[in-house]
């Protein structure tokens, strides 16, 4: 089966010229064209779509139903077409297209609201699209193509770090998240008063460099922890606290979230960094992420 020929943007706007003029001596006119190649043109747009787009007569010409159908898609159709060029222009330069951004909990309570506010209003044509996943879902997101950028807990495995790019953002302590019942000093707590809660933590897997720090934190006080329970999500991990399940070490932006029953406390031992950085693909850098960085950059001070 032989596949449809489509009209050209030239036909098209040849058809609109006759159409708004309905005449073909001032459409040619216009057009800078004569007469003759002018009516061949809009004969073989006729012949390409299958449909007559005027009524001529020997002294005037007039849409057809087809013909006044076609005059509102024609004009949208070259609409588009003029603004195809100017628009990848924006897209290249990073101020048009969308920006495919993965993120860890952790963010969502510190600086990815306040950036995305400040990246919306300053780049309105950015269409940006969210995705939480965990770590090691987002260095497979950016393997496969998946995203443009991903925030998360380094490091970047040494197997992919010839491919991906990491600039850090924040840096914060550890505090303590436990029960309201445990009655801990509102002051600070040390991390012998939590010795022996059951502990709450990220499973290894998704977040190594955490669950990592936190139990070498334990090693160092000379404290073994018991694991009570493994939670992948933040809201997980800080619910389970709440229930009264055992106490967690989380970074200190978690703090913004609020559960009835968990109270957070200061480490008064030097508590241990937990380091949240921006990873992109070295070949894939999407326009748009020239821009964002600068923010959230400014957010994370």
């Amino acid at each position: 089966m032989r596949e449809p020929h489509l009209p050209e943007l030239r036909q098209l706007k040849q058809f609109i010229a006759v159409a708004e003029e309905l005449h073909f001596g001032r459409a040619a006119q216009r057009l800078n064209m004569t007469q003759p190649p002018l009516s061949q043109s809009v004969q073989n747009l006729e012949a390409t779509l299958g449909v007559a787009l005027f009524v001529r007569t020997t002294r005037q010409i007039a849409l057809t139903e087809a013909g006044l159908a076609l005059l509102p898609e024609a004009r949208r159709i070259l609409a588009q077409a003029e603004n195809l060029a100017p628009m990848l222009q924006e897209v290249v330069a990073g101020t048009a297209g969308t920006l495919r951004l993965a993120f860890i909990s952790i963010a969502d309570y510190s600086i990815l609201p306040r950036t995305l506010k400040a990246y919306r209003e300053a780049f309105p044509g950015i269409r940006i699209e969210l995705h939480e996943a965990t770590t090691d879902r987002q260095l497979s997101m950016l393997q496969e193509g998946e995203i443009d950028a991903g925030l998360l807990i380094p490091p970047v495995p040494a197997h992919l770090q010839s491919m991906i790019s990491y600039q850090t953002i924040r840096t914060e302590p550890l505090i303590v998240a436990a029960p309201d019942s445990m009655n801990l000093p509102a002051g600070g707590v040390s991390l012998q008063d939590i010795a022996g809660a059951p502990l709450i933590l990220f499973p290894r897997k998704i977040a190594a460099a955490l669950h990592d720090t936190i139990l070498s934190f334990y090693r160092e006080h000379g404290l073994t922890p018991v694991v009570a329970q493994e939670a992948i999500q933040m809201q997980t991990i800080i619910g389970l606290v709440a229930a009264g399940m055992g106490v967690a070490l989380v970074p200190q932006a978690v703090a913004n979230l609020q559960r009835p029953g968990v109270v957070y406390h200061r480490l008064l031992n030097a508590a241990p960094l937990v380091e949240t950085g921006i990873a992109w693909r070295k070949d894939m850098p999407a326009p748009a992420l020239q821009h964002f960085l600068p923010f959230l950059l400014s957010s994370s001070c």
